[in-house]
């Protein structure tokens, strides 16, 4: 009992710490503790590997971010669920062996995220923005994808990423 009491003290400290400092992602406002399921007060969050390089070209610039892995049944299951928080650089990249149509949700996920989801080539299919905290609507590719990364909500309007934008990282460029 004690465990599960602090683990929801901590994430609701982080939410209100967040707030006081007029950082906020879409959704955390709506986030409270008796919001936040059962299964993320007992579920290790903590990163799958480490950091990897993950770069978008998209018009004249790049932006880098530092991505998680997430290349098993179990940890695409998990993916970002229960995370209270994502840097504005970081993010987590789904690797999958086929090309197909993807579809994620935001069960048990309590930021904002934008979906992109991304061809064997490295090319941008398409992008989901700012899905919703704990959502459980389908949010399909609109087309076939080996490769989905997570990224913090609204951020891909930010830097103005679009279909056809290019993702480099040794995933997509196997020979």
């Amino acid at each position: 009992m004690t465990v599960i009491y602090v683990k929801t003290a901590l994430i609701a400290a982080m939410a209100a710490t967040l707030l006081s400092f007029g950082v906020s992602s879409p959704g955390i406002a709506e986030v409270s503790t008796k919001a936040i399921p059962a299964q993320c007060l007992s579920m290790d969050v903590s990163p799958y590997s480490p950091p990897e390089l993950l770069s978008i070209r998209h018009g004249k610039a790049e932006t880098r971010f530092q991505v998680e892995i997430a290349n098993t049944d179990e940890t695409r299951e998990q993916g970002l669920m229960c995370r209270p928080e994502l840097a504005v650089d970081r993010g987590m990249l789904f690797e999958f062996k086929d090309m197909r149509e993807r579809n994620f949700w935001m069960q048990n996920t309590i930021v904002g995220l934008d979906i992109v989801y991304i061809a064997q080539n490295g090319s941008i299919v398409s992008i989901q923005k700012n899905a919703k905290p704990f959502d459980r609507t389908p949010l399909p590719s609109h087309g076939a994808a080996s490769g989905v990364l997570e990224i913090q909500a609204g951020l891909s309007d930010k830097l103005g990423l679009k279909p056809g934008d290019k993702v480099i990282h040794p995933f997509f460029h196997k020979p």
